[in-house]
């Protein structure tokens, strides 16, 4: 059959599952374009590239899929490094095609040409500059196996306009992918777990730190089991944060720089940690000499690279989460009585809950927004959020039940990603609730994309926490800065229950606590297309407790009124 490199490319993505593509168009990409238009893909049309970026970031979190986005040459392939980095520090699979100048004008200066190969490298898994229209199918084959096996990330796709608009000779390779330079992680170490159910069995001061590696290996179940079984209390990350039911009385909510007291207490005096599919992150262990002083170490992780990077341990397992939990829960028998490991948690639970005060001037307190959503859908909803103070309130006061049901830039820290994730995790599950918790700084950075929404009728539910602020910097300053608080006023902004309007959205405005509830209900009616909740908050409210740089655990602040 003679067909085109752009024909090649579609085939191919449909041949990998795909149903969905996010991108925006531009001159060298028109070959491609030009065969979406009799495609049965369906594809979104975002408003900038950073959003096609995101909508497909959240579509692949939220659905267990591999993300797709494309985006034409130069600034269109710039625009989403940060998608693309925001994925990578995260682990999402995603394929990332970018359109490139013909091939005979690469390193000339072109109009519109970008080394998005070389600006990429350190931020992808891995990336091809397509250099041979016969190589097109063979590339995506092994682009979405790189993606999403052993430790998912994204994979860049660089195609020059003369490679997609050559037509050559073609028939289908249906083989398997094998890369010689690129092995798939199968098994682990038997004897590793063994030695790790023994010290299960010993610790009389348990508890398990579970992160984003649960949920990517679809491991939730097996992790419940774990808990339940050996009666092992459970915090997670952010990353993590759904992969144990918020609500089971083993839960410890988040750890780290925002975490409960309760949680980092147990970590600080727990005798065995069971890390779950976590990377030991800055923000979760504060002053590494001083994290988990007492604990032997458990690491289970399908990336060996993460382990004993930043935490001594004392029994490293590499390989699937899923697969050695169930090896794990296979050699251990169920504990009937809760010990005397449970009794000190209920005391720090009941001593140090979450709490914060009423507003000194009778504006909505930003965590009673959260409660409130909670409340609300007790945890049947996709809940995204921006970054931020809102981020954390977030993290802390919703109890997520289940696993891909907290979408949220967790690595990179980037403003403006919720509200198109929002977009894209619609899309992968129209049947759930989707709300995006914003602040009213992030929601600005890609604010355009209610033109998606409307133009593809997405119901997303955004709820902005307005204080006014770039909350979390000024909470900084205010701590750390002497309340001199540099460039973080953003009282200069535009109406958002108007600009929602202009779009054709539905915007509403809350500026009274009784109001919230009824704001939400009323917001859930809507199914036709987004709604703007504009919640006027309490402008200095700060996010507690917090752990401050450099410090333990142990030596939290704030939280207490």
């Amino acid at each position: 059959m003679n067909c085109k490199g752009a024909e090649i490319l579609i085939n191919s993505l449909k041949e990998q599952g795909v149903d969905t593509i996010f991108g925006y168009p531009g001159g060298v990409v028109l070959p491609i374009y030009d065969v979406l238009y009799d495609s049965d893909i369906k594809h979104i049309l975002a408003r900038h590239e950073q959003g096609a970026a995101h909508a497909a970031d959240g579509y692949a979190r939220a659905s267990g899929k591999t993300g797709v986005c494309i985006a034409t040459s130069g600034p269109g392939a710039t625009n989403l490094v940060t998608g693309i980095a925001t994925a990578n520090m995260d682990s999402i699979p995603m394929v990332f095609f970018t359109g490139q100048v013909a091939s005979h004008l690469i390193g000339r200066d072109a109009f519109q040409e970008a080394d998005i190969t070389g600006i990429t490298l350190p931020i992808t898994k891995h990336n091809y500059l397509v250099e041979r229209t016969e190589d097109v199918e063979q590339v995506v084959k092994e682009a979405f196996y790189i993606a999403r096996t052993n430790r998912p990330g994204p994979v860049v796709v660089d195609l020059p306009k003369d490679i997609m608009d050559k037509s050559i000779d073609f028939t289908s390779d249906k083989s398997e992918v094998f890369i010689h330079s690129y092995r798939v992680m199968k098994g682990f170490n038997a004897g590793q777990v063994i030695n790790a159910v023994e010290l299960i069995k010993q610790a009389q001061r348990p508890v398990i730190y579970a992160g984003g590696g649960v949920i990517i290996s679809e491991a939730s179940e097996e992790l419940r089991e774990l808990a339940e079984k050996r009666k092992i209390p459970v915090t997670t990350t952010l990353m993590g944060m759904g992969a144990f039911p918020g609500n089971n009385y083993l839960a410890l909510g988040m750890l780290g720089m925002h975490g409960t007291k309760y949680a980092n207490y147990a970590v600080s005096e727990s005798d065995l940690l069971i890390a779950v599919g976590v990377r030991f992150d800055d923000r979760v262990t504060g002053k590494i000499e001083a994290f988990a002083p007492h604990a032997k170490v458990i690491h289970i992780d399908i990336d060996a690279a993460e382990i004993g990077k930043n935490v001594a341990v004392d029994i490293p397992i590499v390989g699937q989460v899923k697969e050695v939990l169930q090896a794990i829960n296979q050699r251990l028998e169920a504990v009937e009585e809760l010990s005397e490991w449970h009794h000190t948690i209920d005391r720090w639970k009941l001593e140090y809950p979450l709490r914060y005060p009423a507003s000194c001037e009778g504006r909505i307190m930003p965590q009673h927004v959260i409660e409130s959503i909670y409340d609300m859908t007790q945890g049947d909803a996709v809940i995204t959020t921006e970054v931020g103070q809102h981020q954390m309130w977030a993290a802390q006061y919703y109890k997520f039940k289940n696993p891909r049901s907290f979408i949220s830039s967790g690595g990179l820290g980037t403003m403006g990603y919720g509200f198109p994730a929002a977009i894209g995790a619609k899309i992968a599950r129209p049947d759930m609730t989707v709300i995006d918790i914003a602040g009213d700084g992030s929601i600005q950075m890609n604010i355009q994309e209610l033109g998606t929404a409307m133009q593809y009728k997405v119901p997303v539910i955004v709820c902005i926490l307005n204080n006014q602020y770039l909350g979390m910097v000024r909470q900084w300053q205010g701590l750390f800065y002497k309340k001199r608080y540099s460039n973080t006023d953003i009282s200069l902004q535009p109406d958002f229950v108007k600009v929602a309007e202009a779009y054709g959205a539905v915007g509403m405005r809350v500026t009274e606590t009784d109001q919230v509830k009824d704001a939400l209900r009323e917001a859930m009616k809507v199914g036709d297309r987004p709604v703007f909740i504009d919640f006027v908050v309490e402008r200095e409210a700060d996010v507690y407790p917090m752990v401050a740089p450099g410090e333990s655990l142990i030596n939290m602040i704030g939280g207490d009124e």
